[in-house]
């Protein structure tokens, strides 16, 4: 019997408009694809796009280390508590 390894994951809650709901949930609908399926098949093509733009233009960067420099700070450390 298999298990699936755990894997350490985020959350992101957005607000979106009445409108974008339900065009978010009419392709995804078309798609056969979960509301969540399709945001993340978005957000996952959006970002490699962004990746492969940055290349282009010479920026090598280890987004990690600065997401970490960005929010890495007294403030924002309050999300972290919630």
């Amino acid at each position: 019997m298999k298990t699936k390894a755990k894997v350490k994951r985020e959350r992101l809650s957005i607000d979106v408009s009445p409108e974008e709901h339900r065009k978010i949930k009419a392709y995804s609908a078309i798609y056969g694809k979960t509301m969540r399926e399709y945001a993340l098949e978005i957000i996952r093509e959006r970002l490699r796009q962004e990746e492969e733009r940055l290349q282009l233009l010479g920026i090598t960067t280890n987004v990690g280390e600065v997401l970490k420099e960005v929010w890495d700070n007294e403030k924002d450390a309050e999300y972290d508590r919630i």
